[in-house]
């Protein structure tokens, strides 16, 4: 299924949650939405379900008009399934009747599909690994077993688009990375357009095809995972998806000169967005920053707080009169002062 938006608004009373929003989605894509709350992301996912309708704009699934300030067809007529944040499993129906409810229910659902429900509901429960606890009841799963009973019931009827509004936000860390891994796998076996809403940095990089970083309403920046990390345009972007310092300074074409270091600190930015380079801005991650001795060629700086985190140190430097993050796994102690540069291996991605 593709899927096309083209001027998307709406509105709820004096409050404006989407602002024209415009993005196509490619048959088979995975896209995430990624953002902050109250950033609009959940009314998008509304809107493509068929809950909320468009105050302007229009959305089309394959050519066809599905939604548009005047007209709207409901959730029932579209080929879709969707996963919640809370599971919203029944607890009168077992695992086995939850897969086959939407089978008989979806009014999209394949003829092929209908006449041979049996055999498809074993092959949805094979895909999550729930075959042998068809006769479970909701109550008697686990956090991560009753996720993938909500994954299962949204593929059941082989919808061409798979919504999921923060399926893991629920479930501990380590649950979440192997759920993540569960919800790639049906991906691929299924062959849906999946889009999937999250705050979660970490789980729209790990698992898009592309993402898209929504603040306030709008689109900021869509891109691959690596473009939208490696190279965010915008300042929101970079900080709340690449976690980067933005350091001060002024820029000469494509060097650019971090304050207080004089000329003597030059970092090279051929591949950084324009609108870093208009504000005097250089968008550095903390993982692109090294710490060494005091010498020559970096910007000293001291050690302001210290995190121990295993294999590495997450580190606050006082630098150029700025404060920035930086990971390094060599170790320093409180108020040490330290050389801070940007290796040239790093400086090919800026």
């Amino acid at each position: 299924m593709t899927i096309q938006l083209r001027e998307v608004c709406k509105t709820f009373g004096s409050y404006t949650a989407l602002r024209n929003v415009d993005l196509d989605i490619a048959d088979g894509e995975f896209v995430a939405i990624l953002g902050p709350s109250g950033c609009g992301k959940t009314t998008l996912l509304r809107m493509l379900a068929g809950f909320e309708q468009p105050t302007s704009g229009e959305i089309r699934m394959d050519g066809e008009v599905v939604a548009g300030a005047s007209s709207l067809i409901p959730p029932e007529k579209r080929r879709i399934g969707m996963v919640f944040q809370h599971f919203a499993l029944w607890p009168h129906m077992n695992i086995h009747e939850h897969v086959r409810f939407p089978i008989r229910t979806h009014k999209k659902t394949p003829k092929a599909i209908r006449d041979n429900e049996a055999a498809r509901i074993e092959q949805v429960l094979a895909l999550v690994g729930l075959s042998h606890l068809a006769k479970r009841m909701p109550h008697e799963l686990s956090g991560g077993q009753k996720q993938r009973v909500a994954i299962a019931r949204a593929i059941a009827a082989e919808p061409s688009l798979l919504l999921m509004d923060e399926p893991l936000s629920s479930l501990d860390a380590l649950l979440r990375m192997n759920m993540r891994r569960e919800i790639q796998s049906v991906h691929r076996e299924t062959g849906s357009a999946v889009v999937y809403v999250t705050h979660d940095q970490g789980e729209a990089l790990s698992m898009a095809d592309r993402i898209v970083v929504m603040k306030e309403g709008r689109i900021e920046q869509i891109g691959s995972p690596q473009d939208i990390y490696l190279k965010p345009e915008t300042e929101f972007v970079a900080q709340f998806v690449s976690k980067a310092n933005l350091v001060r300074g002024h820029w000469d074409n494509d060097m650019f000169i971090p304050e207080g270091s004089g000329s003597s600190v030059q970092w090279r930015g051929s591949e950084v967005a324009g609108y870093f380079k208009s504000n005097g801005l250089y968008p550095v991650r903390p993982d692109q920053l090294e710490l060494g001795p005091v010498q020559d060629g970096g910007l000293v700086g001291q050690v302001a707080n210290v995190q121990f985190q295993g294999k590495e140190f997450n580190y606050d430097i006082i630098a150029a009169g700025q404060q920035w993050e930086v990971i390094s796994p060599v170790p320093y102690k409180l108020n040490d002062k330290v050389s801070v540069t940007i290796p040239q291996r790093e400086l090919q991605y800026a």
